[in-house]
């Protein structure tokens, strides 16, 4: 696997290094060790996946509060996604920064999310499956957001919304003084 960095610190878009041959290819796309060398989190308490009919259908922007913050590791396997992730830690230079990062079947790409980071995402075909391996379980009580359009962020989403939930439409507007805490361990 090759890591990159991206601009938001300790999240990463991670590429499949390829050992093919005439059959096609094998990847590894994921590895404890690897993912050590890099201080990143590796446990997988569950994995999910978002299966999306249309394209421009938008999901987000999730987190979860302490004590069940979730790191991610997010991966397009049909069809494809502009995924989008905001930083929602206070002590960081980079806080309530963002980026976003196309996800394809195509580039296979992945996206490791850290804890304390809000995500979403936009589909940019139909029928579009998105596979995540989660650092720690869902918890429904401990499940908060941001409106996808919040000024606070100025996302640029690439498509006008086809679809979205009416939970995610109506997520408040991002407030300083509904600051995500760090995980007291």
């Amino acid at each position: 696997m090759l890591f990159t960095e991206t601009k938001l610190k300790g999240a990463f878009i991670i590429d499949l290094e390829l050992r093919q041959d005439e059959r096609g290819f094998f990847a590894r796309t994921f590895c404890i060790n690897e993912f050590a060398a890099y201080g990143l989190k590796s446990t997988i308490a569950q994995c999910n996946l978002s299966f999306n009919n249309k394209k421009g259908t938008l999901r987000g922007m999730h987190y979860q509060k302490p004590p069940s913050q979730e790191t991610k590791l997010v991966r397009c396997i049909q069809g494809a996604i502009y995924d989008v992730i905001i930083d929602l830690r206070p002590e960081s230079p980079t806080y309530l920064s963002h980026i976003g990062v196309e996800l394809t079947a195509d580039n296979r790409r992945a996206l490791y999310i850290p804890d304390r980071f809000a995500h979403g995402f936009q589909t940019l075909s139909d029928d579009t499956e998105v596979m995540y391996q989660m650092g720690d379980f869902y918890a429904p009580e401990y499940a908060d957001g941001y409106r996808y359009d919040d000024p606070a962020f100025d996302i640029e989403w690439p498509l006008r919304v086809s679809e979205i939930s009416e939970k995610d439409k109506t997520w408040s507007l991002f407030e300083r003084t509904k600051i995500v805490t760090p995980r007291v361990t």
